[in-house]
């Protein structure tokens, strides 16, 4: 493992840390680091709402996405059993995980992942959600620096969206996590309209738009909600010239 790319991704998470920061853009920064230092074909996260149920927050692709939604509509898959049990939940070679996930493994493996590793999103105890990893065959989900490495940014990144004050991480849970889970929608539907506006994949589109936030140091919903709403040609224009 690139030590010196790890110690990077840690300073970026650090970074994200600031006051009014966008809890949205911190996870997707986590999957997305952790594709770059773990070495794994994708990354997605599920955080539970407000009555504990579990949603999609971030993927690192439209491939890992699918698959996080495929576990809850199905009810079944390594996220899951994680988020109800508390502990990391292994499956390096899935084909022998077939038996445990019927319907998630041929989803899996239909969207070229051959592996999966869950591990918890905690924060004194509490299970907050869970943290997925999907490898390839060529990735090494059981390789023992995996799991505390992923574990440790999982972690940072949970007590970030809390800010650690004590007292409060219900309360300050459930208002971040809910604005995260709700800004979600206008986001989705925001990398639809780009996609077919510009012509490009749904992954492209996203990154567009995220890469507009940064620059313009704007909530990444704020742009999802105007990139829906826009209508002049004007705009579009500029989009492209991005």
């Amino acid at each position: 493992m690139d030590s010196e790319k790890l110690a990077r991704t840690f300073v970026e998470l650090a970074e994200c840390m600031v006051d009014d920061f966008d809890a949205l853009d911190l996870l997707n920064v986590l999957v997305e680091r952790c594709v770059d230092v773990l070495d794994v074909a994708a990354a997605g996260i599920l955080f539970a709402d407000a009555q504990d149920q579990l949603r999609v927050t971030a993927s690192s692709g439209e491939s890992a996405r699918i698959l996080e939604l495929y576990q809850l509509q199905n009810d079944e898959g390594p996220c899951l059993d994680c988020f109800r049990s508390g502990v990391p939940v292994s499956a390096p070679t899935l084909k022998e995980a077939r038996d445990r996930w019927p319907r998630f493994v041929p989803a899996a493996i239909d969207q070229g992942f051959g592996g999966a590793l869950a591990l918890p999103l905690r924060l004194r105890g509490r299970v907050v959600g869970a943290l997925n990893l999907f490898g390839d065959q060529h990735s090494r989900l059981d390789e023992p620096v995996i799991h505390p490495i992923a574990q440790a940014m999982a972690d940072v990144s949970t007590v970030a969206i809390l800010q650690g004050q004590a007292g409060k991480e219900r309360e300050m849970l459930n208002e971040q996590l809910q604005t995260a889970l709700d800004s979600r929608i206008v986001i989705e539907q925001g990398k639809g309209v780009l996609a077919t506006r510009l012509g490009v994949e749904i992954d492209e589109a996203f990154e567009l738009m995220r890469r507009h936030a940064r620059n313009a140091r704007r909530p990444l919903a704020e742009v999802a909600e105007e990139v829906v709403h826009a209508r002049s040609e004007e705009f579009w224009q500029a989009f492209r010239r991005r």
